[in-house]
């Protein structure tokens, strides 16, 4: 793992695993929004450099980066790691979400989806740019996405992206 911190790339240009991607100006988010998906349909976030939530297949929150933590899903549970900087090294440190910090995380990724989603309802609350590839509806997509995402939104039971 790096020792130094960099701000997030450039993910339009460089987030080639995200085959269908786009950033958006949206009304009512102060960063931008990114949001792309894998050839297999998995879906990613970005509300500017934090947070970023990860969804498998299934729309389960395989994966997220928020409030300067890691957070994975493991066996249907969150963990955080955190990054614990010493002179020779950085250590990630896990410490498991309590029944309780889970489900605020998870209500977290929900209201958030859910003001996005009222934004991209209204064609004027939201601007387009850019997205890869050209020619794809990506609103479409996204909007498709986010009605899809289940009300009660779980962990996934690993944070790999199947």
């Amino acid at each position: 793992m790096a020792r130094e911190e960099v701000d997030r790339e450039d993910l339009l240009r460089e987030a080639t695993a995200l085959v269908e991607r786009a950033e958006l100006h949206v009304e009512g988010f102060a960063e931008p929004i990114f949001i792309g998906f894998r050839r297999d349909g998995c879906g990613s976030v970005y509300f500017g450099a934090d947070p970023a939530w990860h969804f498998n297949t299934r729309l389960e929150l395989r994966r997220a980066f928020v409030d300067g933590r890691l957070i994975k899903a493991e066996s249907g549970r969150l963990a955080a790691l955190e990054r614990r900087r010493t002179e020779r090294e950085v250590q990630l440190v896990r410490s498991n979400l309590s029944d309780e910090q889970m489900q605020a995380m998870l209500a977290r990724v929900r209201n958030a989806l859910d003001q996005l989603q009222t934004s991209l309802a209204n064609v004027e609350n939201h601007t387009l740019v850019g997205q890869s590839p050209a020619g794809v509806d990506i609103l479409r997509r996204i909007r498709d996405w986010l009605t899809a995402l289940p009300r009660d939104l779980v962990a996934a039971s690993s944070p790999h992206a199947r």
